[in-house]
C-alpha cells in the first residue's frame, strides 16, 4: 500500500506541526506540543506509524487488520502502530490519524485548545 499522503494529511490538521527527532530517528506530528503520530522503525526494523487510540478501538483494529499492532516503545493499551509496507486501507489509516489527533487535542489545556480553534 502506498501511504505517501501521510505528511500532507497530518499537516492539514489545525495547528499540526512536523519535526524530526534525531535521537529517535523518527518524524513526529504534534499539536500543541503533544504528539499524535510518529513515523519510525519498530523492533524488527519495519517502518511504522504509531498513533494514539482508545483501548477498545486499538483492540478492534488489531483484530481486524494484521498490519495494525501494539505500538513499539509506547503504552500498548493507548497506542497502535500500522506497518507501512502492509495492506491496511488508506481510509482506515486516515481514520486512525483523525482519532489520534482528536484524542490528543482534547487533552490539551483549555487555553491552548481555544488558541488553536481561534486561528
Amino acid at each position: 500500500m502506498n501511504y505517501d499522503f501521510i505528511q500532507t494529511y497530518c499537516l492539514s490538521k489545525k495547528a499540526a506541526e512536523e519535526d524530526y527527532k534525531q535521537e529517535w530517528d523518527a518524524i513526529r506530528y504534534r499539536v500543541g506540543d503533544k504528539m499524535f503520530a510518529l513515523i519510525h522503525e519498530d523492533g524488527d526494523g519495519l517502518q511504522v506509524i504509531s498513533m494514539k487510540n482508545t483501548p477498545e478501538r486499538g483492540e478492534e483494529l488489531r483484530a481486524k487488520y494484521r498490519d495494525v499492532v501494539p505500538a513499539y516503545h509506547f503504552n500498548k493499551t493507548h497506542w497502535s502502530s500500522v506497518i507501512l509496507n502492509g495492506d491496511t486501507p488508506e481510509a482506515v489509516l486516515k481514520q486512525m490519524l483523525d482519532e489520534s489527533y482528536d484524542l490528543v487535542f482534547k487533552k490539551l489545556p483549555k487555553k491552548v485548545r481555544q488558541e488553536i480553534t481561534a486561528n
